[in-house]
């Protein structure tokens, strides 16, 4: 990620966040204190931003970084003497987890709403998505054409059995999407896909989505359910001359990709998002952050960092993010996959997704 430091300086984001009119008038007091952060994410580019925040500001981030689940229960723990400001994680799903914990303040921003679609935002402000990204199906060109693929219901025809990888039922992501098709369809519709995707797969799963991606180049499956991002990092990677990967020229060779649900609701989308924690010491400094987390010179670089797509129309995406082509997006309010968290799981363990 470090790449990106170099091509975009936090100097420089300043001057681009200045020109969008960001509201800096904060710059002038130099001793406004602090924000503490604990962020899920881990990416040099975030650390830019931050910079560039102090420096327009004057406010500093503190920054803990940790797994989502963990970052929740420390504040749990903490109590009411929890330093926390804001909570940074990604997918709306463990958003909720944090939601429903009680551990959350709501954030009434103008800028906020004007930036951010409502469908990716919760509907009483309680959590922001700041970048979204796509859950969709890799597959290996040399066995699959595009036009067999569909949507992800189609996963379920017995035409894929022994052909699908997917990461295991205790995974958030597939949570999530099991959860949204369970609001568009039901939960009886939504177990009948379950189980039959289930009867499909290739092998039991195991690994992140990385290694579902590196399956269907090894040959143990025909096509796999992935966030998008997984291979534009190894797409990446490929391309830098000097590759870290060895499986990565392949899997740029070998690997096409495919947004489901195009003649539906739209492919499944899920965010990195941030939300206010109740009881927030430095209240004031993080509704700043966010708002300033939402302008667009300060999204092409959130999004950048980690090969997402930004939330706020106008910001650029990584080349290669866009190179996937544009798609139709499920406008279903994320709220929804934390409603429905608790049934998918109930689901997955019924029709045996190990």
């Amino acid at each position: 990620m470090t790449r990106f430091l170099a091509l975009r300086s936090a100097a420089c984001l300043l001057a681009c966040a200045l020109a969008l009119g960001f509201p800096f008038a904060l710059a002038q007091d130099a001793t406004r204190g602090v924000v503490n952060v604990y962020s899920a994410r881990h990416y040099d580019s975030d650390a830019a931003l931050f910079g560039a925040f102090t420096e327009a500001t004057g406010i500093a981030v503190n920054l803990i970084e940790a797994e989502a689940d963990e970052l929740i229960e420390r504040i749990r723990s903490e109590g009411a003497n929890s330093p926390a400001d804001l909570i940074i994680t990604v997918d709306a799903g463990r958003l909720w987890r944090a939601q429903e914990a009680g551990l959350l303040e709501a954030v009434d921003s103008a800028a906020l709403e004007a930036a951010i679609p409502a469908s990716l935002r919760h509907p009483e402000g309680l959590w922001f998505g700041l970048a979204k990204r796509a859950r969709v199906i890799v597959y290996d060109r040399e066995k699959v054409d595009a036009g067999e693929l569909s949507s992800y219901l189609d996963l379920a025809d017995p035409k894929w059995q022994g052909r699908i990888c997917i990461r295991s039922s205790s995974n958030v992501y597939n949570q999530s999407l099991l959860a949204a098709m369970i609001a568009h369809y039901g939960a009886a519709e939504a177990e009948a896909w379950a189980q039959g995707l289930v009867n499909n797969l290739a092998r039991a799963p195991q690994g992140g989505d990385t290694d579902q991606i590196k399956a269907v180049v090894a040959g143990e499956c025909d096509l796999a359910v992935v966030n998008d991002y997984y291979l534009a990092r190894l797409l990446a990677d490929a391309a830098s001359g000097d590759p870290q990967d060895p499986a990565s020229a392949e899997v740029a060779e070998r690997i096409g990709l495919f947004f489901p649900n195009q003649d539906a609701e739209g492919v499944h989308v899920n965010i990195s998002g941030a939300a206010l924690v109740a009881g927030a010491p430095n209240r004031e400094n993080a509704v700043a952050l966010l708002e300033y987390l939402a302008t667009p010179a300060a999204q092409a670089l959130f999004a950048e960092g980690s090969y997402e797509y930004p939330v706020v129309a106008g910001a650029e995406a990584d080349p290669i993010v866009t190179g996937f082509g544009a798609f139709e997006e499920d406008a279903l309010n994320l709220s929804a996959l934390g409603e429905n968290s608790a049934e998918a799981v109930r689901i997955m363990d019924r029709v045996g997704w190990p």
